[in-house]
């Protein structure tokens, strides 16, 4: 009997498979048939700080005030009205889907300043919500906030969410810290009990035509999934934190691998934008074949296997590895 099952978030999960954070988690008929073609929890669609903010009015003011006064600065903002769920929309989703399916629901806030919206990770958990994921989404622009601050400003904002729930807390970052292996270890100590790794960052492009700045949503593909694969190698058994790989999980492989380097759960989206939701019985089916065929019969016995305490080379992935990838590409031209 091949055993799927993994915990994550304190959770038990029937896989490793789980949707994360999309449009499609916002209807209630898509996270039914997600639970119907196997998948085993989903990340609910993000509640966005400036949605919150946008509610008391005082954010909606400053955005618009002066726009009328040149065309083009009508487009600065998003119109933030046009999102389908507002908060207290938000909040009747999460038990509307929690009535709806028998699969963990795991609500979802975007942003990353203290301030009143942080509240609404207690509404999240009195809700219904089986835990929290906090999407923290921060471009750094200024040149006169030190990386210093900006970590400080992710540990105290975890601490904060944290004193406010009781549910489980993920933690979903970007890759781009100076030293990562410690920032995880101090959103560790701040109260987060799993990190998902890695945010990505939608890169907008410039219309040569029209001298315009325009929004470009690219889909991940499963060449994405190896920066993903070296951090949580790296990083699994020197945390009690879960980890979660999200971002170029496309196919049963991608999930065997993340496994292996160490992730509980590896979460999907642009698979399923790209196959359809049905694709999750493919990859379910797909993981029960290659575990008979390699006589796996446990998710549990495998992860972690090829994270870098496993491995006889754990320098593979490290900077050691970085010659020997250059060597053996000259070795193989003609």
């Amino acid at each position: 009997m091949i055993d799927l099952s993994t915990e994550y978030l304190g959770l038990h999960l029937k896989n490793p498979l789980v949707a994360s954070s999309s449009p499609l988690c916002e209807n209630i008929d898509d996270i039914r048939r997600m639970e119907d073609a196997g998948v085993a929890a989903v990340v609910l669609h993000s509640l966005f700080e400036e949605q919150i903010m946008l509610q008391s009015q005082e954010l909606n003011r400053y955005l618009l005030q002066g726009t009328e006064r040149f065309a083009e600065s009508l487009t600065y903002f998003p119109d933030l009205h046009t999102y389908k769920l507002g908060p207290e929309e938000y909040l009747e989703n999460i038990g509307k889907a929690k009535e709806a399916v028998g699969i963990p629901i795991v609500g979802s806030l975007n942003g990353v300043s203290l301030g009143g919206w942080i509240r609404y990770a207690k509404f999240i958990e009195e809700a219904g919500a089986d835990a929290l994921e906090v999407n923290i989404y921060y471009l750094p622009t200024s040149l006169d906030r030190t990386s210093l601050d900006i970590e400080q400003a992710y540990i105290d904002l975890v601490r904060d969410v944290r004193e406010r729930i009781q549910i489980p807390l993920a933690i979903k970052l970007s890759p781009y810290f100076t030293s990562l292996p410690h920032m995880a270890a101090q959103l560790e100590q701040a109260g987060a009990d799993a990190l998902v790794l890695f945010n990505r960052f939608y890169q907008p492009d410039l219309d040569l035509e029209n001298l315009e700045v325009i929004p470009n949503l690219v889909l991940s593909t499963s060449q994405e999934l190896r920066l993903r694969l070296r951090w949580v190698a790296i990083l699994y058994g020197r945390l009690e934190v879960d980890m979660a790989v999200t971002g170029g999980v496309h196919t049963a492989e991608d999930v065997l691998k993340a496994i292996m380097a160490g992730a509980k759960v590896a979460m999907m989206t642009s698979a399923l934008l790209t196959n359809g939701i049905e694709h999750l019985a493919r990859i379910s089916q797909d993981l029960r074949s290659w575990m008979e065929d390699h006589e796996y019969n446990s998710i549990r016995l495998m992860r972690g296997s090829l994270s870098q305490k496993s491995v006889a080379d754990p320098a593979a992935f490290e900077r050691a590895n970085y010659m020997k990838v250059l060597q053996s590409y000259a070795l193989r031209k003609p």
